[in-house]
């Protein structure tokens, strides 16, 4: 029954926030006026007020009422009565910290797989595999397990970046550390570029986005691309 947008982020370059998905939006949450978004991440250390304040300005856009969980006293029963529900990105460490913190990671799971739409962007979106190992982000907290919903079964890299040739950066490259990763861990990874989402419905995934691949990584296997509109169900 899963029904979800896991988008890389939030805003490309030359659009506003969300803007570049209203139309994909609007048809995910079209059965609501009214979207829980959950502001835990964080982004540059806002506040959840001032996050909502950005997040719902986009939601206004497309006639769409955004109410943040750190309203409600009782998280749970706000994410069991959510008809949508948005998680923004920031910092993966500080989101799942405080989901487990709030003990919302097992509701958020059995709300999405109940058929209640998701939307994810970067760390929001990071979190739809089964663990965070693969972000971006600094841990600047310590979170009580690194596992998170498996939505798909597969890792999710957002902000995905090809190495530069022309760099005169010698550190490591995303490609680099999730090599590293498949040391220890058999879970695929989808590096997921600037501009392109995940749809998922029911267990279907497929890669969309504005005419860009992604790269693809699994265990003992050379990394390839694949193209948009390409199922994504052989990542199991």
């Amino acid at each position: 029954m899963n029904n979800c947008i896991l988008a890389s982020t939030s805003t490309i370059y030359g659009s506003t926030y969300l803007e570049y998905i209203f139309a994909e939006l609007l048809e995910l949450f079209q059965n609501t006026d009214e979207v829980l978004f959950i502001p835990y991440a964080r982004p540059s250390g806002i506040t959840y007020d001032q996050y909502l304040e950005i997040a719902a300005t986009a939601f206004q856009k497309i006639g769409k009422r955004l109410v943040g969980i750190h309203c409600f006293e009782n998280k749970v029963e706000a994410i069991q009565n959510a008809k949508g529900i948005f998680t923004g990105g920031g910092n993966s460490f500080v989101l799942v910290s405080e989901l487990y913190k709030q003990q919302i990671i097992e509701p958020l799971q059995n709300a999405i797989a109940s058929g209640t739409p998701y939307l994810g962007t970067s760390a929001g979106s990071n979190i739809a595999g089964p663990s965070i190992k693969t972000s971006n982000d600094m841990p600047i907290v310590y979170p009580p397990s690194f596992d998170t919903l498996s939505i798909v079964p597969f890792n999710i890299n957002p902000h995905y970046l090809d190495p530069d040739p022309n760099s005169k950066h010698k550190g490591e490259t995303r490609e680099t550390r999730i090599k590293e990763f498949h040391k220890f861990n058999d879970i695929p990874v989808i590096g997921l570029r600037e501009g392109s989402w995940i749809s998922v419905k029911e267990k279907k995934c497929d890669l969309k986005g504005i005419g860009l691949t992604a790269r693809i990584f699994e265990k003992d296997k050379t990394p390839y691309e694949i193209e948009e509109n390409s199922s994504l169900d052989f990542l199991k």
